[in-house]
């Protein structure tokens, strides 16, 4: 009995690091993703680095990554840049496998 309740127990532990995991690399790609918006409408370093924390605060709205993508895609329209949801969603992506690498890097 004992031995079912350690697996249970490793497997709880394995899917609390593998949320824990998810949560720091949504979160370092959505930081990733406003340093390149934000570069993309010319913000100061100051308005960059609010920026970025927009973003990630952006995330918080609703489950998966359309809120993300609505207030990129929103504010990069207002500030007249030349970019599609497609650029932005390919941008995501691209900035997700690099906040991994990144990530994977540190450990």
């Amino acid at each position: 009995m004992t031995d079912f309740r350690d697996r249970e127990r490793a497997e709880e532990a394995k899917f609390a690091l593998d949320e824990e995991t998810s949560f720091r690399v949504a979160a370092r790609r959505n930081r990733l993703l406003g340093e390149w918006a934000a570069a993309l409408m010319g913000l100061t370093q100051e308005e960059t680095d609010a920026y970025k924390k927009a973003v990630v605060q952006a995330d918080f709205e609703e489950a998966g990554d359309e809120d993300v993508i609505r207030k990129l895609l929103g504010d990069l329209v207002q500030a007249g840049c030349d970019v599609d949801e497609a650029e932005v969603r390919a941008q995501l992506e691209e900035k997700a496998v690099e906040a991994r690498r990144q990530l994977m890097s540190e450990s």
